[in-house]
C-alpha cells in the first residue's frame, strides 16, 4: 500500500498518543506533526502538507471547524474530523467547513486506519454510527437539503457513482469498478455536485442519505 502522512490535531495529549500509536501499526502510515489547537493545526497542515489532517472539533484558541474551513480555503489537505457522540451541534458545521469525513474517537483501530486511507485517496468516510445523528441535525436545522427534483436530475450512472462515493471509494476505484476512465468519473462527480448544490463529497453523501437514496451503514 502507498505511504500516508498525517497531521494530528487534538487538545488532549492522551488522544493524540492513542491515535498516533494506532496509525503507527499500519505499514507506511506515519504522523508527521501534532498540534493541540486549531490554529497550530492549520499552520502544521500548511507547513507539512500531509495526505490527511485528523482534526478534533472542540479545542482552545481556534476550534476544529474554523481550522478546517481555513485549511480547505487555502487548498490544503483533506480533513478527517475526530468526533464523539455529543458533537451533534457541530456535525453539519463540519460538513459546511469542508470536512472529508467523520470518524468516532472510540472507533476500532481497523476502522480508523480505513478512514484515513479512504480520505488520503480522495474519498470520504462517514462512520455509520455518526450518520443518523448527522441527518437528524440536518433535518432539524435551517439547512434544508436539495429538493427531490434535484436528485431526479441525476442520471442512472451519476446515481451509481454517488452510491460508490458514499462507500468511501476514490475516483480511481470508481473508474476501475465501472470500467471507465478517471476523467469520466471526475466529470460525473462534478455534475453530481452541481445538480445537488453540494460543495464536496461529504456534503453530497449526507444529502443523499437525507433523501433516502443511500442507507447508512449499507455496503
Amino acid at each position: 500500500m502507498s505511504n500516508v502522512n498525517v497531521v494530528l490535531v487534538d487538545d488532549q495529549q492522551l488522544v493524540r498518543a492513542g491515535v498516533a500509536f494506532i496509525l503507527s501499526t499500519e505499514p507506511g502510515m506515519r504522523v508527521l506533526a501534532e498540534a493541540e489547537n486549531g490554529e497550530l493545526g492549520f499552520h502544521a497542515a500548511m507547513a507539512h502538507r500531509p495526505d490527511v489532517v485528523m482534526m478534533d472539533v472542540r479545542m482552545p484558541v481556534m476550534d476544529g471547524l474554523e481550522a478546517t474551513r481555513r485549511i480547505r480555503e487555502a487548498q490544503g489537505p483533506p480533513v478527517l474530523v475526530l468526533t464523539t457522540f455529543d458533537d451533534d451541534d457541530v456535525l453539519w458545521g463540519a460538513v459546511q467547513a469542508g470536512a472529508a469525513g467523520f470518524v468516532l474517537k472510540d472507533a476500532p483501530a481497523d476502522d480508523l486506519i480505513r478512514a484515513v486511507r479512504a480520505v488520503a485517496q480522495g474519498g470520504s468516510w462517514l462512520d455509520p454510527r455518526v450518520t443518523p445523528r448527522l441527518l437528524a441535525v440536518l433535518q432539524a436545522s435551517s439547512h434544508a437539503g436539495p429538493r427531490p427534483e434535484s436528485f431526479n436530475r441525476l442520471s442512472q450512472r451519476e446515481l451509481e457513482v454517488l452510491a460508490r462515493i458514499a462507500r468511501g471509494a476514490s475516483n480511481p476505484e470508481i473508474a476501475e469498478a465501472l470500467f471507465v476512465s478517471e476523467r469520466t468519473v471526475k466529470g460525473h462527480v462534478g455534475s453530481i455536485f452541481s445538480k445537488l448544490g453540494a460543495r464536496d463529497r461529504a456534503a453530497a453523501i449526507v444529502l443523499a442519505y437525507d433523501a433516502g437514496l443511500i442507507t447508512p451503514g449499507a455496503s
